[in-house]
């Protein structure tokens, strides 16, 4: 089997995101920058998947500018065996990530995708099921579980009701959520030999696809203050107040 991983490069989950004066977006300036914790879960199932056997090869791709070379070398160290750079400066939406993966796909022939259920900077949840209406693949999302059963693929999802497991013929795509794994921290020696592994560089237009935004930010505002609570003396005050303010 051959695995495609797609990455991506967002702000770290540690830091406080910063909305700009002007309002226009989020301040990027002389912020840590990481890989996407979602994406640093489906690297480490497909790295697991080769450990124990079914995958021969992982090649991780990122669309972004030239930084996002540092999250593909993560991947690598982590396990990936190549990596793929689509670089663009220009902020790209889900459609047209969907739509670059499609050409990655049709040149790498992988028997799957796996990649995180979302963003963490965008929180769009539409790439890997916009990728899989673009194939015709058959995908199973939300996973926290997947195993590969003969010929299928076995992927539990996690859905309102509980659990729910499905199994896909492949080729397939998967994105995974948080409970799936625990992503391993990449070891001196790896991180050493991720500079030597193989990183090819390309553009949206070496694959024909308009990465134009189809939106447009009106506004970017922090959220409201939240408001601190009140102590009351007993439940029937509690419910005096809520019934005060229309909350019941």
């Amino acid at each position: 089997m051959k695995v495609l991983v797609p990455v991506k490069r967002v702000i770290d989950y540690n830091v406080k995101v910063r909305v700009k004066p002007d309002q226009t977006g989020v301040d990027l300036a002389n912020v840590k920058m990481s890989m996407n914790p979602f994406d640093e879960i489906s690297v480490e199932e497909a790295v697991r998947m080769k450990e124990n056997g079914p995958v021969e090869e992982i090649v991780a791709v990122s669309i972004g500018p030239q930084q996002a070379q540092e999250t593909l070398r993560t991947a690598l160290a982590m396990g990936a065996d190549r990596a793929i750079l689509i670089k663009t400066d220009e902020t790209v939406e889900p459609l047209a990530v969907a739509k670059l993966l499609v050409k990655v796909v049709e040149e790498e022939s992988p028997d799957l995708v796996i990649l995180g259920k979302q963003a963490i900077d965008d929180d769009s949840n539409q790439t890997g099921q916009m990728l899989g209406a673009l194939l015709g693949w058959p995908q199973g999302t939300f996973a926290s579980e997947v195993k590969k059963d003969g010929e299928k693929l076995l992927v539990t999802r996690e859905v309102d009701g509980g659990l729910q497991t499905v199994a896909l013929d492949g080729p397939a795509i998967v994105t995974v959520d948080l409970r799936l794994n625990e992503p391993r921290y990449a070891s001196l020696p790896n991180i050493m030999k991720a500079k030597k592994k193989p990183l090819d560089t390309k553009e949206p237009a070496d694959y024909g696809v308009d990465i134009s935004p189809r939106l447009t930010v009106v506004k970017v505002t922090e959220p409201p203050v939240r408001e601190a609570g009140e102590k009351v003396e007993d439940v029937p005050t509690l419910v005096a107040k809520l019934k005060a303010k229309g909350a019941i």
